[in-house]
């Protein structure tokens, strides 16, 4: 009785070539999940924003109030101001002082882009002492 060998012929070589198509499965199932999963993290925030249980705190003299309503236009203290002019009054008041409050008041609707372009105005300028005024629920 003959010992068989079990090896196949031509195994003393070694394995030239790498076997893809378990690499090529593994980045397919990858892509299929991202695909899925994309647009599901965009909708995932729904914000209803701002409310807030804190007490109402009185603001230091030269706290600067910045409104923006949903349309995206200024105030300054409850008076209409343009982009240029709240500059300005930046620049001022960060000459003063760098620790000048800043209390920014959005509407709920207001892109995100007016308060952004804001809070990047003030950071330019050093101050960064800004607070985000919020209304008190209703009981």
């Amino acid at each position: 009785m003959g010992m068989g060998n079990f090896e196949p012929p031509g195994s003393g070589q070694p394995l030239s070539e790498i076997n893809t198509t378990p690499l090529v499965d593994v980045m397919l199932v990858l892509l299929v999940i991202f695909i899925i999963t994309a647009p599901l993290m965009t909708r995932a925030i729904d914000l209803d924003l701002p409310k807030s249980d804190a007490p109402a705190v009185s603001s230091p003299k030269d706290t600067l109030n910045i409104s923006i309503n949903a349309k995206g236009e200024l105030f300054l203290d409850r008076k209409p101001i343009t982009r240029e002019a709240l500059n300005t009054t930046l620049e001022q008041a960060a000459n003063r002082s760098r620790q000048t409050p800043i209390h920014l008041r959005a509407e709920r609707d207001t892109r995100y882009e007016s308060v952004v372009e804001v809070m990047a105005m003030a950071n330019r300028l050093g101050l960064s002492q800004l607070a985000f005024v919020t209304d008190l629920p209703t009981r």
